[in-house]
């Protein structure tokens, strides 16, 4: 009983660990970029965007498809740096516990 008693407080601590760096998450800002930086889609540690700046040259009424382009770059490049950012916090968080590939965790 014992060892189970510790592996309960254990997951207590790991789990207030995880509240905490949720609230982190919210918090973190990571930037994408297309077209040389022309075209820039900011998303929060939780994949939610925050902002898009696109610089005005690109803008072209007879052309939208580019721009629609750039931004579906920008954007995509965005959630792989907040993905791995979010791998690399989850490995520090759970002392290198190797979990099994496509587990997620709760948020």
């Amino acid at each position: 009983m014992k060892n189970l008693a510790q592996m309960m407080k254990q997951a207590q601590q790991m789990q207030s660990k995880m509240a905490e760096m949720q609230e982190k998450l919210a918090d973190l800002e990571i930037t994408g970029v297309a077209g040389g930086g022309m075209v820039r889609v900011t998303l929060n540690g939780k994949s939610e965007m925050r902002s898009v700046k696109i610089d005005p040259a690109l803008i072209d009424p007879k052309d939208p498809e580019v721009l629609e382009d750039l931004i579906v770059a920008a954007s995509n490049d965005a959630k792989q740096k907040v993905e791995a950012e979010v791998a690399d916090k989850m490995k520090d968080m759970t002392g290198g516990l190797n979990l099994p590939e496509g587990f997620k965790l709760p948020f």
